[in-house]
């Protein structure tokens, strides 16, 4: 890494989906290091979900090592299956930083909306096309649980984290 520069890790968690994003940042300059997303098979128990998101997750933060993870707030949905599936991908994902002793910040989704386009009310296509410029994508990813995690990336690299 050049000096001056810190990896950021943006994360939308999931249980079936889990996008990751890792970018880089010097001065002004941003640049998209890597982003996927990592899929769980639905005829698997919870527990072995999580422990095969966990796992995979490890690998990708001792590999990048960032110093900020940016995960958005757990937020209430109509679909609680879907809502307690997100809440515990979360707290996977706080175990996983804990491990590896890198620092959680968390946003709600307007502030990423807000931090990526301007609109803390924007659509999909809104950010997704913010992504794509601000980091000069020639295509968008596959998944947009990738393209989400990325603005989450992008909002924990415009905002100024606590001092330890």
């Amino acid at each position: 890494m050049k000096p001056n520069t810190r990896r950021v890790c943006g994360i939308d968690p999931g249980l079936a989906r889990l996008g990751w994003a890792i970018i880089e940042v010097t001065g002004q300059h941003i640049e998209l290091v890597a982003a996927d997303c990592l899929e769980t098979a639905s005829n698997q128990p919870a527990e072995q979900r999580l422990h095969e998101l966990y796992s995979k997750l490890l690998v990708i933060l001792q590999q990048y090592q960032p110093t900020v993870i940016g995960i958005e707030k757990l937020y209430f949905t109509n679909n609680v299956s879907t809502g307690i599936a997100v809440g515990q991908a979360r707290g996977m994902v706080l175990l996983a930083a804990a491990s590896t002793h890198t620092t959680i910040a968390e946003y709600t989704p307007t502030a990423v909306k807000q931090a990526v386009t301007g609109d803390g009310r924007a659509d999909k296509r809104q950010i997704q096309h913010m992504v794509s410029l601000l980091l000069h994508l020639k295509q968008l990813p596959k998944h947009d649980d990738t393209t989400d995690a990325i603005a989450i990336a992008l909002c924990a690299s415009t905002h100024r984290l606590p001092t330890l």
